[in-house]
């Protein structure tokens, strides 16, 4: 089918013109699709991991392996979603021959970010479009820190949700992931704790499903 702009044309709310390989931190939902709860159960306000949810789990603690200029700071795994807060460090200056720069917490090189949690969900400043169609037909290849591309927020996230993917062999998730990023001290932490106590708060969330 020819492209047709009144069919293919999709809203992207990413940040125009905003490098996201640039250093800086990163507030990411990946949401599992028609929020199907696919990675457990809440039992007492703790996230109890199923199979899937353990898979996920490790796919996102090895992020750093794959990308060595991503640093992992708060994340949890709810039952269909995923929250992680993701620091790009030294990104631009990255060399598989060199070590990675220290992470560190710099106000400075990190931009917007909604302090009220709630407004934050609804409208987290960016979405990624790239069908999941797409990212299952992408070789593993793409999932490494030499292609140039893996430098940005965008592919960390698809090589992530490819490495999932592969392992289940089948594809779960939604076909956007959200992305936000963190201006300053403040936001951070109201995050971060946002983070932490999710599963607390599940039947009150955005994502909620039984």
């Amino acid at each position: 089918m020819p492209y047709d702009p009144n069919i293919h044309h999709r809203h992207s709310i990413r940040l125009k013109g905003y490098d996201y390989s640039q250093e800086g931190l990163y507030f990411i939902t990946v949401c599992c699709k028609n929020k199907v709860c696919r990675f457990g159960k809440i039992e007492n306000g703790e996230m109890i991991l199923n199979d899937t949810g353990k898979i996920a789990q490790q796919c996102w603690l090895e992020i750093p392996q794959h990308f060595p200029h991503a640093e992992l700071h708060e994340y949890v795994v709810m039952p269909n979603h995923i929250h992680g807060i993701v620091e790009l460090v030294g990104a631009k200056n990255f060399s598989p021959l060199s070590p990675s720069p220290s992470p560190s917490f710099s106000p400075a090189s990190t931009l917007c970010a909604n302090d009220n949690m709630d407004a934050k969900i609804n409208n987290m400043g960016a979405k990624n479009n790239t069908m999941d169609a797409k990212n299952n037909n992408m070789g593993a290849k793409n999932f490494s820190p030499l292609h140039g591309p893996s430098r940005t927020i965008g592919s960390i996230i698809r090589g992530f949700k490819i490495g999932v993917t592969k392992q289940l062999d089948g594809s779960i998730w939604q076909r956007n992931y959200y992305e936000h990023i963190i201006r300053n001290e403040r936001s951070y932490q109201n995050i971060s704790n946002y983070i932490i106590h999710n599963p607390e708060k599940w039947q009150n969330d955005k994502f909620y499903s039984e």
